[in-house]
């Protein structure tokens, strides 16, 4: 595989579950509890260029002949938790929804449609053999969707403003039991406050989601990427959960002024990522 270590690819953000090791049933719990202990485990930025490697043969390899065994290691108070990376899956997953996100003449010139076909039926034939396959990372580009906001708390935010070497951090940590938590909650002011629409819609489906996995998981919201589409002093004044958060609770006490500030803040600070990707 070609190495492409000078690829920085920016402007997709993360949303991951961290399982722990007693989740996994035996012998992925053995497998994941060695690796954990790998001095030289990769990073996402690894797992990105391994991808965008795969499109520069001819034909493009739009989704990897094997599943990734590697993953994200997190300690939290001495308990090991892992998200494994589950590239194919994904890859898969995002096949299906490139549809929506590209022109048709662009979507055929970057995968020819023969191509597309013979995937989407290798991704059948998969499923059919692991129907309760689901993967523990959601990606999304150009933005952070409001509904993953709502999973986390602004005290919980973790900012890193970065060097020469290393890109900025902004991310948020918390127990999968805070999370389901504020999904039920603010599916609850939502519903009392508006009709069904894509806000609503899209927090069931995150909290569909994360119901798939160990309680005692770890949820965590990354920014990755999109570090490099924000300004340093926007990036570093971003609290954009606490907004999402003073939105919901402006919206159970009946305050829709206040909760309609609290979006006007958020929509404030990410048009210029909206801008971004327009001019792109």
């Amino acid at each position: 595989m070609p190495k492409v270590s000078s690829v920085i690819v920016p402007y997709a953000a993360y949303l991951r579950v961290y399982e722990p090791l007693a989740a996994f049933p035996e012998p992925e719990r053995s497998h994941w509890a060695r690796y954990a202990r790998r001095p030289d485990r990769p990073s996402y930025q690894d797992e990105l260029r391994r991808a965008l490697a795969d499109l520069v043969p001819t034909p493009p390899v739009p989704v990897p002949v094997h599943e990734s065994e590697d993953a994200f290691v997190l300690d939290m108070d001495g308990v090991l938790c892992v998200c494994p990376w589950r590239t194919r899956l994904r890859g898969w997953q995002a096949l299906s929804e490139l549809a929506e996100e590209l022109p048709p003449p662009v979507l055929d010139a970057v995968l020819p449609p023969v191509l597309r076909r013979q995937t989407a039926q290798d991704y059948e034939r998969w499923l059919a053999d692991n129907p309760d396959a689901r993967p523990w990372i959601r990606t999304a580009t150009w933005q952070v969707p409001i509904n993953w906001f709502v999973l986390v708390s602004d005290d919980e935010r973790e900012y890193a403003k970065g060097s020469a070497d290393e890109a900025p951090v902004l991310r948020y940590r918390t127990p999968m039991v805070q999370a389901r938590r504020r999904v039920a909650r603010g599916l609850r002011a939502l519903r009392e406050a508006m009709d069904e629409g894509p806000l609503i819609d899209g927090l069931v489906d995150v909290g569909r989601w994360l119901e798939e996995f160990h309680p005692r998981s770890y949820v965590e919201l990354d920014y990755g990427g999109l570090v490099h589409a924000l300004p340093a002093g926007a990036l570093e004044d971003d609290h954009s959960a606490a907004d999402v958060a003073e939105g919901i609770a402006a919206l159970r006490r009946g305050d829709g002024a206040r909760a309609g500030e609290a979006y006007g803040r958020l929509v404030e600070r990410w048009r210029s990522v909206r801008d971004l990707r327009s001019a792109n």
